[in-house]
């Protein structure tokens, strides 16, 4: 197992903090070991000390989502015990005092959607695919990732990426709201960089204090959005069909 330090990148780009998921071989999948880098690296001095933070993903892909196969022997106490540390860090992800961006390129699938959702922008190459495929394995999407949906594209839209498992391209994604910009394939990050920069040049506490104001609208029904996700994933991954899912899905 590669060690967590190795799983994300964490750099600097004058006053913008980079963060990459860096487990290329997987397409990013975000396993155990690499929601705990992530919350470690958003702990970082580098983040810490930055204005604007963007967030990319090493390879072929943004990320192919979470590492399901981790969790085909789990329990109901271990599964609700990973999303609660899995959504924490996504919380605190979303909750950084600064702009956050996410490049997307590749795959942004499952979790990888959903981690994609707590950041404050997101720039897509023409290269994205977006989708929620947690449905055809007998679960749900458990990271906040209803409530962000339904919060971006409205109830009809959210149910047709989560139930029908429809995926967008990145044009599609632009088109109904999901993505900030679309730009030519292999450029997300450096236009990202680019818009990030730009806003850390504004001044720090009215940047921090604007993203809190509007982010607070919609936090009330945020909670309660996110112990039906958990307990819902919970209960269903524990079904036959979730077991057989899931078992053919680590094959």
């Amino acid at each position: 197992m590669r060690p967590m330090s190795d799983l994300v990148e964490v750099r600097r780009a004058g006053d913008v903090s980079i963060l990459t998921l860096r487990r290329p071989e997987k397409l990013n999948a975000i396993s155990t070991a690499m929601e705990r880098a992530l919350g470690s690296a958003l702990d970082h001095d580098t983040v810490r000390s930055s204005r604007a933070l963007v967030l990319s993903g090493e390879g072929r892909a943004f990320s192919a989502g979470a590492d399901v196969t981790e969790f085909q022997d789990r329990d109901v106490a271990a599964i609700l015990a990973y999303y609660r540390d899995t959504g924490a860090v996504y919380e605190r992800f979303a909750r950084l005092p600064i702009p956050t961006f996410a490049a997307i390129h590749g795959y942004c699938l499952g979790g990888a959607l959903e981690l994609a959702l707590a950041a404050d922008f997101r720039v897509a190459d023409e290269t994205a695919v977006f989708g929620l495929p947690e449905v055809s394995l007998g679960i749900l999407p458990s990271s906040g990732g209803t409530h962000q949906l339904v919060r971006l594209l409205g109830t009809a839209r959210a149910k047709e990426l989560a139930l029908l498992r429809e995926r967008l391209d990145a044009a599609e994604a632009l088109r109904v709201g999901l993505v900030t910009e679309v730009v030519a394939e292999g450029g997300a990050l450096d236009r990202a960089v680019e818009l990030a920069t730009r806003l850390a040049e504004l001044p720090p506490l009215a940047v921090s204090l604007t993203k809190e104001a509007i982010d607070a609208l919609g936090e009330s029904s945020r909670e309660a959005a996110l112990l039906v996700e958990r307990i819902g994933y919970a209960a269903l991954a524990q079904t036959d069909e979730a077991r057989a899912a899931l078992d053919g899905f680590g094959k």
